[in-house]
C-alpha cells in the first residue's frame, strides 16, 4: 500500500495540537486506624494543617496533627462507613463553610449542610473556619450600640458593635434567653444574627427556632447546630462556622452579632478530640491550647476601620462593618474562679453575671448589676441613654450598700427610707418578662421616671401597671418625643421637659 507522507503530516499535527500538558497531582495516604472520631492517615506527605480530608463515601475530616509518619484527623459525620486500609485523599483546600445571605432563615449543622428540610443552602461563597482575626490598625474603638432591649443591660452594661461580652451563670439563670430577646430586638436594624448551638439539647435549639419563627426574627438569623448527640469533633467546629458565617458580612461593611451557646460545652468536646488525638493534657485534662482555642475564636470579633478595605483590599470588601461576639458559658453554683470562665473572662469585654438567687426571687432577667461590667461603657449608648443611666448606676449602688447595711436595722431616718423605696422602684423597673424586648425611648421613659422621684410614691406591685399604662400614654399623646429621641439620638432639654410634663399630667389619673 502507498503511504501518504501529508496524510501522516496532518494526523501527527493534530495530535500535537490536541495534546493536554496538564498533569494533575493527587496526594493520596492509606488509613491507618478509625475510632472515636478519630482517624490516623499514613503517606500525606503535603498536609497542611486544618486540610480538608476526604475518606470516600462522602465522609470528610480535618487534618489536626501533622507527625513525621502520620496525620492524626478527626472525622466530621459519620465514620461507621469508613475502615482501615481505605483510600484517604488529601482536597489541598483549608477547611471552609458556605457564607452568604442564601443561609439567613435556615439551620445548618458546623459544616454547614442544612438540617432544617427546606433544601440545599446555595451559597455564594465559602469561608475559612480558621480566618484571620484583623490587627490593630483594620480596627476602631466601639462606638454604635447593639440594642438588647433589656433595660439593665442596654442601661448600666451596654454592648456595642465590634464587643466581646460575656454571659455568664449558673443553669438554668436565663442566659440563652437574654441572647434570644437581643436577637428579637435587632428587628429592623440592620444586624445579622448568627445562634451558635453547642452540645445542647435538640429540643432546646427547636424552642429557640420556634421562638424566633414567632416574633419574625428567623429571616435575618442562622443557626449553627451542634447538639449533644453529634460527635466532639463537630461540637468543635460549631463556633468556628458560626464565626466564619459572620465574617462575611463583618467584611462587606456590613453587621453581625454571633452568639456562642456555650463555650464551656466547646472547651469539653476540645478535651475530647485532643485526648483522642493523643495530645499531652494539662489541668483539668484540658489541652494546653484550650485558652487559644477561644482567644483566636473571639479576637474576630471586631469594629473594622472605616479604610479597613484599603488597607487589606484582599480580605475587605468595605470598611466599617463589625461581628460582635455574645460568647455564653455556664458555671457551677456561682464559680467564676473556675479555669474556663476565668481564661474567658480574660479574653473579653466584660461580663453580665446571672445570679441564681435573683432568679429564684422573681428578679427577672437576673443581672447581677454589681458583678456585671462593660468595658466599653457609655461609648457604646446613645447620648440620650448616656444621660439618664449615669443617675440610674448611682441609685442602684448606694440601694445596694444600703440594702447591706440596713437589713438588721431597725429604726431608719426618713432619707434612708426614701432611697431604699426609690431603689426597690428601680428593681421593679428592670424587671422584664421573656420574649419582650423594650424599644430604646421607652426605656428611657421608664429610667427617668424612676430616677427622679416619680416611681416614690406608686406601690410596688403596680410599678408594671404603671409602666404598661405609662408607656401607651406616651405612644398615643406624645409620640413626637420618641421620634425625636430615636432620631437624634439625644435627649434635649426640650425632650426632658416634655417627658416631665407627661408624668406629670399622667400621674393624676393614674393616681385617682
Amino acid at each position: 500500500m502507498d503511504i501518504n507522507p501529508a496524510e501522516i503530516t496532518s494526523v501527527l499535527k493534530k495530535e500535537i495540537e490536541d495534546y493536554n500538558s496538564n498533569v494533575e497531582v493527587e496526594s493520596i495516604g492509606t488509613l491507618i486506624s478509625i475510632g472515636d472520631g478519630v482517624a490516623r492517615v499514613s503517606g500525606l506527605r503535603d498536609c497542611k494543617m486544618t486540610e480538608m480530608l476526604d475518606f470516600g463515601n462522602g465522609v470528610f475530616g480535618v487534618a489536626l496533627n501533622l507527625e513525621a509518619d502520620t496525620v492524626g484527623a478527626v472525622v466530621l459525620g459519620d465514620y461507621t462507613s469508613i475502615k482501615e486500609g481505605d483510600t484517604v485523599k488529601g482536597t489541598g483546600k483549608i477547611m471552609s463553610v458556605p457564607a452568604g445571605e442564601a443561609l439567613q432563615g435556615r439551620v445548618v449543622n458546623a459544616i454547614g449542610e442544612p438540617v432544617d428540610g427546606k433544601g440545599p443552602v446555595k451559597a455564594e461563597t465559602t469561608y475559612p473556619v480558621e480566618g484571620r482575626a484583623p490587627n490593630v490598625l483594620e480596627r476602631q474603638p466601639v462606638h454604635e450600640p447593639v440594642q438588647t432591649g433589656i433595660v439593665a443591660i442596654d442601661a448600666m452594661i451596654p454592648i456595642g458593635r465590634g464587643q466581646r461580652e460575656l454571659i455568664i451563670g449558673d443553669r438554668q439563670t436565663g442566659k440563652t434567653a437574654v441572647c434570644v430577646d437581643t436577637i428579637i430586638n435587632q428587628k429592623g436594624k440592620n444586624l445579622i444574627c448568627i445562634y451558635v448551638s453547642v452540645g445542647q439539647k435538640m429540643s432546646t435549639v427547636k424552642s429557640v427556632q420556634e421562638t424566633l419563627d414567632k416574633n419574625g426574627a428567623m429571616d435575618y438569623t442562622i443557626i449553627v447546630n451542634a447538639p449533644a448527640s453529634e460527635s466532639a469533633a463537630m461540637q468543635w467546629l460549631a463556633p468556628f462556622t458560626g464565626c466564619a458565617m459572620g465574617e462575611y458580612y463583618r467584611d462587606r461593611g456590613m453587621h453581625a452579632l454571633v452568639i456562642y451557646d456555650d463555650l464551656y460545652k466547646h472547651a469539653m468536646a476540645w478535651r475530647e478530640v485532643s485526648l483522642l488525638l493523643r495530645r499531652p493534657p494539662g489541668r483539668e485534662a484540658f489541652p494546653g491550647d484550650v485558652f487559644a482555642l477561644h482567644s483566636r475564636l473571639l479576637e474576630r470579633a471586631a469594629k473594622l476601620a472605616d479604610d479597613a478595605h484599603e488597607q487589606n483590599p484582599g480580605q475587605y470588601k468595605a470598611g466599617a462593618g463589625s461581628l460582635t461576639a455574645l460568647p455564653i458559658v455556664e458555671i457551677q453554683q456561682g464559680d467564676v474562679t473556675a479555669y474556663i470562665p476565668t481564661n474567658i473572662i480574660s479574653i473579653t469585654d466584660g461580663q453580665i453575671y446571672l445570679e441564681t438567687d435573683l432568679f429564684n426571687s422573681g428578679i427577672r432577667p437576673a443581672v447581677n448589676v454589681g458583678l456585671s461590667v462593660s468595658r466599653v461603657g457609655g461609648s457604646a449608648q446613645i447620648k440620650a441613654m448616656k444621660k439618664v443611666a449615669g443617675q440610674l448606676r448611682l441609685e442602684m449602688a448606694q440601694f445596694r450598700e444600703l440594702a447591706a447595711f440596713t437589713q438588721f436595722a431597725s429604726d431608719l431616718d426618713a432619707a434612708t427610707l426614701a432611697q431604699l423605696t426609690r431603689g426597690e422602684r428601680l428593681v421593679e423597673v428592670l424587671k422584664q418578662p421573656q420574649y419582650a424586648p423594650m424599644p430604646v425611648e421607652d426605656q428611657i421613659y421608664m429610667i427617668y421616671a424612676g430616677t427622679h422621684k416619680f416611681l416614690d410614691d406608686v406601690e410596688g406591685d403596680k410599678v408594671k401597671a404603671f409602666q404598661g399604662e405609662f408607656l401607651a400614654f406616651m405612644r398615643d399623646r406624645h409620640p413626637a418625643i420618641g421620634e425625636a429621641i430615636t432620631s437624634s439620638g439625644k435627649l434635649e432639654q426640650e425632650q426632658v421637659d416634655g417627658i416631665k410634663s407627661a408624668l406629670e399630667e399622667f400621674k393624676v389619673t393614674f393616681s385617682a
